[in-house]
């Protein structure tokens, strides 16, 4: 199994800030979107990869075991809870895949069975560990978040179906009993995936979408992504860059409705030109300054 260079994959060094690696995650995500790469298996298979390096690098705790760990080493028993003893020397390329899987590594780990647990607990220690229970993280999106999802995990030789309800937070926690090997339980933390094109606070959520500049002059209508889909609104005429617009019922869920979607204005002007464009954007700066000196 390839050791994966998580810094690499963002394109930030060992010594990036937290706001760094956040910003340079949020770019490449935008950049290989699904949604922007409809059939694209090489997009989706780096958005993967980009959403794994950013569930580890932005976690202290997870960036600190990573980094001391990620290349040479050994691992101390218990440092990723489930199972005791020393694990002894661990081979990098392993520890990629084993780091995926137990701290969320999504398309890995759990959802696509590659942690053994009675190998990794016994085999690599040269001796039987008895599991009671086993701790893991599981990466969803913000938009399965919302919507709810089904997920169908792996750990040692169970396959186990896991239904993520709609509107699940980051953080939450499920408790599969008895799915453990040595019938103890799995403890699934769920951590949703930073969406580049949406922010939540609290129930309401936020988006930015870019309107032309004769749009937000005489107004007219523009799409707009919301977590259930693109829909359409219209910009009032004379609106500023920066307004916001709100949509009532378009946030994320709670109990007996939903909270709000507010929409910001990002006012746009064509990259060129043409000369007829220019003829016009003339004509209007001066009838903009004679009006400026009566």
């Amino acid at each position: 199994m390839a050791y994966k260079d998580y810094y690499e994959i963002l394109g930030v060094p060992k010594s990036a800030s937290e706001a760094d690696i956040k910003s340079a995650y949020r770019k490449l995500a935008k950049q290989y979107h699904p949604d922007k790469n409809q059939g694209d298996e090489a997009a989706a298979e780096k958005f993967k990869e980009i959403g794994e390096a950013y569930a580890v690098l932005s976690d202290a705790e997870k960036r600190k075991l990573y980094d001391q760990y990620g290349h040479t080493g050994s691992i101390p028993g218990g440092a990723y809870g489930g199972g005791t003893g020393d694990f002894g020397g661990f081979d990098p390329s392993q520890f990629s895949d084993f780091f995926q899987g137990l701290f969320g590594g999504r398309g890995s780990g759990f959802r696509s069975g590659n942690i053994d647990l009675d190998e990794l607990l016994g085999g690599l220690g040269g001796g039987r560990r008895f599991v009671q229970n086993v701790e893991g993280e599981l990466n969803i999106t913000l938009k399965e978040a919302f919507s709810g999802t089904e997920q169908t995990i792996q750990v040692g030789d169970r396959r186990i179906h896991v239904r993520i309800p709609a509107g699940t937070r980051d953080g939450a926690r499920l408790r599969l009993a008895g799915q453990a090997p040595g019938n103890g339980d799995v403890l699934l933390t769920v951590r949703v995936l930073d969406d580049a094109r949406f922010e939540l606070n609290g129930d309401d959520v936020t988006t930015v979408v870019d309107v032309p500049v004769t749009t937000a002059a005489l107004g007219g209508k523009v799409k707009v992504p919301t977590l259930r889909g693109n829909v359409e609104i219209t910009v009032p005429a004379g609106s500023s860059g920066g307004r916001t617009l709100r949509l009532r019922g378009q946030g994320w869920p709670r109990a007996g409705g939903a909270g709000d979607l507010y929409v910001k204005l990002n006012l746009t002007l064509p990259a060129a030109l043409t000369p007829e464009e220019r003829e016009l954007y003339e004509r209007l700066a001066q009838l903009r300054s004679n009006a400026a000196a009566s």
